[in-house]
């Protein structure tokens, strides 16, 4: 059976809301104006270090102010679970794919305290034997080691990626394994442009998709 590893915010909840919700927080008590939604959602992916310096950015903050608003936003993020959801169809697709004997693993760019709270905020945290965070190691994706480490974790077996972003499709693509897209996350280019084995609307889909690619990847019995 197969290891399958899962990007976490976009690719199995929508987090937007509570992170914009803290963005905003901390440029309050900088005095600045607030990020939208949208804005939100586009600096999401290559970890919290790197949303605030985009955050910053957006708002002609000047770099000296970077540490205390990292310090600030780190502060409030395992907190930042209330308005999270889990995308429609994504348990029962995990269930599937348990009960098919595979075995599930996230990596994410968000710190590792922040990710384990969500999960357990919205019960996912029992489909997944680890959690590779954003601080776990000292590379971040699209580097392809946080992703190798939670294939690794899983033993041994044909491996599957699921993420949401180029950041994921870039990653799967540097550690050479087949990557599957769901299509309404926090992808800031257009989906045709990301390299992938398949794209999905649904995670209705995403079980079948997993079989596709075995089929595809499995080594041919010796006569």
């Amino acid at each position: 059976m197969a290891r399958i590893v899962f990007d976490l915010d976009g690719t199995l909840i929508d987090s937007a809301r509570d992170i914009h919700a803290l963005a905003n927080r901390v440029l309050m008590a900088e005095g600045a104006a607030p990020i939208t939604l949208d804005q939100t959602r586009q600096f999401v992916g290559n970890g919290a270090p790197t949303f605030v310096a985009r955050m910053r950015a957006a708002r002609n903050l000047p770099e000296d102010t970077h540490d205390r608003l990292l310090a600030a936003f780190l502060a409030g993020y395992s907190n930042a679970v209330d308005e999270t959801e889990v995308f429609p169809g994504v348990e029962d697709a995990l269930d599937a794919l348990i009960a098919a004997g595979h075995r599930l693993a996230i990596c994410t760019n968000k710190p590792l305290a922040p990710a384990q709270a969500v999960l357990t905020h919205t019960g996912l945290a029992r489909f997944f034997e680890t959690v590779i965070g954003g601080d776990s190691l000292a590379q971040v994706k699209p580097d392809p080691a946080p992703l190798i480490a939670g294939f690794a974790a899983l033993g041994t077996g044909p491996q599957v990626y699921v993420g949401d972003s180029d950041v994921d499709a870039e990653t799967a693509q540097r550690a050479e394994v087949p990557f599957l897209l769901y299509a309404h996350g926090y992808a800031r280019v257009a989906l045709d442009a990301l390299p992938r084995a398949a794209v999905f609307d649904t995670f209705a889909d995403l079980p079948a998709l997993v079989d596709a690619i075995l089929a595809q990847t499995a080594q041919p019995v010796s006569q």
